[in-house]
């Protein structure tokens, strides 16, 4: 009776104590395998390292074949590894020279200017009435003089008949107070008239000279508006789209046409303040600057011509002043309104060392060109240039005459790289075949020799795993030590060629065994 009641007190005891109870759990063994179960809170870490793991060994293998591999030879221009037009060696690369020549550079103002032209007229009419007639074309060229268009001239024909009778009239009033002077001067003098009578007469005829002097200004007003029926060209040009038909009535001052001159014409642009000293110093010397005009492009020439006048002060907003070159312009390639871009002769630098743009580069240390030495490698110069004419430019320093300079492809060139010049032979294409095999043979060598080390890397660390599993005696079930000192099998050999029971079964197999 006291056995079995302490029994149930010390149970109890246990189940009150929870640090008791994870050690009695933790230290339960599994009767079905003979050792203790792991919690599950410690396997947790083991798991997620595990797939952590997974996960990084697929990123790397993702990369490992996704990355491409880089040709052999090295980076761009083979500075680095000796690729192609390198100083190390490979093919020679083609590049465009040119020869350092003596020449003559034009120093030139560049600018722009709208071509103007010497006169604008828009004709107009100069009274009201019916447009009976126009006589031109649009775009024609007229003279000056010739008839345009014609107004109704029957109303204004009227009013000069109208003030030539009124004038008539007066001019016949006239000549009778004339002759009425005449007599009252006789008998003023026969004491037969009083003075008063004399002095009316006198002043009447001094009055019919005034109205007769009248009506001989309203003759010439109407014969002025006769004459402006027929509208005439007021300047030699070219006339526009008319702006009114025939048949309609004009007002006075109603637009007709507008007349362009054309022959010559002039071309407005601005010249920067800075270089108005040399310009003026050419004009009081009595030189005429030569002006050149070409098109938008710049491509084009245009036309020739002189500095015409320079405005008599500078614009403070844009720091330039407005210069008039006048052109000829008898083909008339120069249009009203034109945007043009202009030259200007300054001078003419004679005997100068001239080289193409395009084969200036630009460094840290300033400009410099590629000189091809006489191995058929470059080298680089450093030089000062001078004035640019288009696509030429003076060397004042560092390049002498007859020296060949690299005008293309010198993106890929490096101090000492070879080149291959216009004209010249290429190499066979059997020995650059040749040469990519040969270097196809070489990357080859190269993987191969990686490939072996990373298998023999595998057959130690294979070896070292079996060395451990075969002392240790704890190896799997059904597996044998001696297979351990079997040859490996090569890495051709195809699974299919393998037969039952011959001494290449999979490990499988033999566990079934």
């Amino acid at each position: 009776m006291r056995f079995v009641a302490h029994v149930p007190a010390r149970r109890a005891a246990q189940s009150l104590d929870p640090q008791n109870n994870n050690a009695m759990s933790m230290n339960s063994e599994d009767p079905k395998f003979g050792r203790t179960r792991p919690s599950k809170t410690k396997r947790l870490p083991f798991v997620i390292v595990g797939i952590v793991a997974v996960i990084v060994a697929a990123i790397a293998w993702w990369l490992a074949h996704s990355t491409p591999q880089q040709p052999p030879g090295g980076g761009r221009g083979g500075a680095r590894g000796g690729g192609q037009g390198g100083p190390g060696g490979g093919l020679p690369m083609p590049v465009g020279v040119a020869k350092a020549e003596t020449g003559d550079i034009n120093i030139v103002l560049n600018a722009l200017g709208t071509v103007t032209p010497l006169h604008v007229v828009t004709v107009t009419a100069q009274i009201s009435g019916q447009l009976q007639n126009v006589n031109f074309k649009e775009g024609q060229r007229v003279s000056q003089g010739d008839l345009l268009a014609e107004i109704d001239p029957r109303p204004f024909q009227a009013a000069l008949t109208q003030a030539e009778g009124t004038a008539a009239r007066d001019e016949a009033l006239l000549a009778n107070a004339k002759i009425d002077l005449e007599r009252y001067v006789t008998l003023f003098k026969q004491d037969s008239i009083a003075k008063q009578q004399l002095d009316s007469q006198a002043s009447l005829v001094r009055q019919y000279e005034g109205t007769l002097k009248s009506d001989q200004g309203q003759i010439a007003t109407a014969k002025v508006n006769l004459a402006y029926t027929k509208i005439a060209a007021p300047v030699t040009g070219r006339v526009g789209l008319r702006q009114v038909d025939a048949g309609n009535n004009v007002q006075n001052g109603g637009s007709i046409v507008v007349i362009t001159q054309l022959l010559p014409i002039d071309v407005l642009f601005t010249i920067p303040e800075d270089n108005l000293p040399a310009v003026l110093a050419k004009q009081h010397a009595g030189a005429a600057l030569a002006v050149d005009v070409y098109d938008r492009a710049g491509q084009a020439k245009l036309g020739s011509g002189a500095l015409a006048s320079l405005d008599n002060q500078i614009d403070t907003t844009t720091g330039t002043v407005k210069a008039k070159a006048e052109f000829a312009n008898s083909d008339e390639s120069l249009f009203p309104n034109q945007f043009v871009n202009v030259r200007v002769l300054l001078d003419v630098m004679h005997g100068a060392i001239v080289i193409p743009t395009s084969s200036l580069e630009r460094g840290s240390g300033g400009l410099f060109v590629y000189t091809v030495q006489p191995d058929h490698t470059v080298a680089v110069r450093n030089i000062k240039t001078g004035p640019t004419e288009g696509e030429r430019v003076a060397v004042t320093d560092g390049l002498k005459v007859g020296e060949e300079v690299v005008t293309s492809g010198a993106d890929r060139l490096r101090e000492g790289s070879k080149v291959e010049l216009p004209g010249e032979n290429p190499q066979p294409a059997a020995s650059n075949a040749n040469a990519s095999k040969a270097g196809e043979g070489d990357a080859s060598k190269r993987q191969g020799g990686r490939g072996e080390g990373q298998q023999g890397q595998g057959r130690g660390q294979g070896e070292h795993r079996r060395r451990d599993g075969s002392g240790s005696g704890t190896g799997a079930p059904g597996s044998n030590p001696a297979d351990g000192n079997a040859p490996a099998k090569p890495a051709d050999a195809k699974p299919a060629d393998a037969k039952p029971g011959s001494g290449d079964a999979k490990p499988a197999d033999s566990g079934k065994q």
